[in-house]
């Protein structure tokens, strides 16, 4: 069938010429863009066929489409819709707002409860930003091309072909199945059957079915304040009760706040948004609450395999004795958003009822695609694969962690986290989050405002995101220094400068005898304790972390009246110049360009101490 046929039906019985239809016809089609800019349209000779008029009665529409300017003439070609009439012509306004004005009245008709959209989204030519801090962007300059093609091709093999082209009702790839239950479980501590595991187009389908299956307006659910907008509408889609639980620097809160709730969310590993880990204390409580309340708990696991400075904690399910955790993870935070895999781990009862609802919307994601992920992980390159992609993130997760540290230090505090793909940071009081992050992103640096975690009025305004996954390593250096020079423009509590800090000014020997055999106990941006020895001889000793877990060794000297320092791994390993100036006790050290960049508490070392290099905050 011709494709005009499809497009143009005249009715004799109109009122209007059969010219006049089928030049309205084609105008609509042109401008919806059925029939796209530069298309060639079928010869009059041809079109009158299909349509059964005489030819003429196409040439003249032809024709007087042409004088309009929606289509060209080119000389032994034919016809081509004019590559401009989209942008210079307005008229078609009147046609489609009266198509507007006689369709069904469609928001009356929705029978289902209307939820707002995210208040946040990224640009779609975010890779455009020369420093594109958000979070879930992907990276393709890392994906794995050539692992992936090889497990395409043998999923494509005729054998491979015959067991998932075929219809095979509502089951799933057996084979991923299998490499999900013995491969990728394990890593969380987590064993369980094939009757235990289904897959999912994402975590997000997971979710829904979830939602679906044991929440209605007489369950009362807990979530976490600030937590994942998705996932509170879901439940809002639900008419179910929600407890806004608060988070701290050990997860969701367990208190009696959550005595009354029959359905517990959670985002223990990494929690969305503020990328904190539940400690082990904080899970156990909470799996004790639940046995308890005779409560379920929803965990979703989507950035287990992204801790960088500590081994990860075993996931709830795999503390959980009484199968009262529902597990949901995915492979698509690993391999690529677009990839849409996940899958859930509960009862056999609950994974009976989702694959039975699952049906309704579509009878399995789809096979091809399981079975290559199967091979994926078959043959080693999930492995490799993540090895490289946890080390890529984990160099740019702490140069991002350090650069905040080292440049903004007095403008921004970051959450304690151990890891993940964002890093979530508080400004100064007087920072609107919206703001900012429009005025970030005129200067090429895309940030996330957080105001959209949040379903409470009280939302922090001086909170944003900044994340990993999209931004190259060597830029973020850059980036943050952008970003500081936006603060000092922005804020109007101003980090100090050396023209108006106060403190006098140390130079050549009070600047020597003022340092030397003392330890500075420094403010880190992210929390942890930091001292550094400046030890006679010209040797630097650094201590940072709760347990002394970083530390690293450097020199300093004194030239030109300033002080320099130069660490082995810290500060990128390069020599610092700064100005001195000491207030009371407090020393303060500014750059070359006057910034302030670290401030301490100056401790001289007593006589009867040993050489200083164990001491902690």
């Amino acid at each position: 069938m011709a494709v005009t046929e499809t497009l143009i039906y005249l009715d004799p019985d109109a009122g209007v010429s059969l010219q006049a239809q089928i030049r309205q016809k084609l105008v609509d089609a042109i401008m919806l863009g059925t029939f796209p800019e530069g298309r060639r349209l079928p010869s009059s000779r041809k079109l009158a066929e299909q349509l059964g008029v005489a030819r003429n009665t196409v040439v003249l529409a032809y024709q007087q489409l042409v004088d309009e300017g929606y289509l060209i003439s080119r000389e032994r070609s034919g016809l081509y819709v004019n590559e401009k009439v989209r942008q210079d012509r307005v008229g078609f306004e009147g046609s489609e707002r009266q198509r507007r004005e006689l369709s069904p009245r469609w928001r009356q008709r929705f029978r289902g409860r209307s939820t707002p959209e995210p208040a946040f989204s990224c640009p779609p030519n975010w890779q455009q930003y020369p420093y594109p801090f958000i979070e879930g962007q992907f990276d393709t300059s890392l994906y794995p091309v050539r692992e992936w093609r090889e497990a395409s091709r043998l999923a494509l093999g005729v054998r491979e072909i015959n067991q998932w082209a075929g219809e095979s009702g509502d089951a799933d790839d057996p084979m991923l199945i299998e490499q999900i239950r013995s491969h990728i479980l394990p890593r969380r501590g987590i064993q369980a059957s094939p009757e235990e595991i289904l897959i999912t187009v994402g975590t997000q389908q997971a979710l829904y079915l979830a939602v679906q299956l044991l929440v209605d307006s007489t369950v009362p659910v807990a979530v976490e304040e600030p937590g994942y907008p998705a996932m509170r509408r879901l439940l809002a889609r639900r008419g179910a009760p929600l407890v806004y639980q608060p988070v701290d620097a050990e997860g969701l809160l367990v208190d009696e706040r959550l005595d009354n709730c029959q359905l517990i969310y959670t985002t223990p590993s990494h929690q969305t948004p503020t990328a904190v880990t539940m400690s082990m204390e904080r899970r156990q409580a909470l799996l004790a609450l639940a046995a308890r309340n005779d409560a379920l708990i929803i965990e979703d696991d989507f950035e287990f395999e992204s801790n960088y400075l500590n081994a990860p904690h075993p996931a709830l399910r795999s503390l959980d004795s009484e199968d009262r955790v529902i597990y949901m993870s995915c492979l698509s935070k690993v391999l690529s958003p677009g990839l849409r895999l996940g899958f859930m781990v509960a009862a056999p009862e609950v994974i009976r009822e989702a694959r039975k609802l699952r049906q309704l919307m579509v009878r399995h994601p789809p096979l091809n695609n399981q079975r290559t992920a199967a091979f994926f992980l078959s043959l080693g390159h999930y492995d490799t694969f993540l090895m490289h992609l946890h080390e890529t993130f984990r160099e740019r997760w702490i140069a991002l962690r350090r650069a905040l540290n080292y440049y903004m230090l007095f403008y921004v505090e970051l959450a304690p986290a151990q890891g993940g793909s964002a890093l979530w940071v508080r400004g100064p009081e007087d920072l609107d989050d919206t703001f900012v992050a429009k005025e970030a992103a005129r200067r090429g640096i895309l940030i996330e405002p957080v105001r959209h975690y949040y379903a409470t009025a009280d939302a922090p305004r001086n909170c944003f995101r900044m994340g990993i996954t999209g931004i190259p390593l060597e830029r973020i250096r850059e980036g943050v220094l952008k970003l500081r020079e936006l603060f000092h423009d922005l804020t109007e509590n101003k980090s100090e400068t050396f023209a108006d800090a106060r403190g006098e000014h140390l130079t050549g020997a009070a600047l020597t005898a003022a340092v030397t055999d003392t330890t500075m106990i420094c403010i880190i941006a992210y929390g942890d304790p930091c001292t550094i020895g400046i030890h006679p001889g010209g040797k630097l000793v650094g201590i940072a972390g709760y347990s002394n877990e970083d530390r690293d060794e450097g020199e300093w000297w004194i030239e030109n009246d300033r002080w320099h320092r130069r660490w082995s791994r810290w500060a990128w390993g390069e020599t610092g110049v700064y100005d001195v100036r000491l207030d009371g006790d407090i020393i303060k050290l500014f750059d070359e360009e006057g910034w302030l960049i670290d401030r301490a508490i100056l401790r001289r070392n007593s006589a009867d101490e040993d050489s200083g290099e164990e001491k902690t905050a």
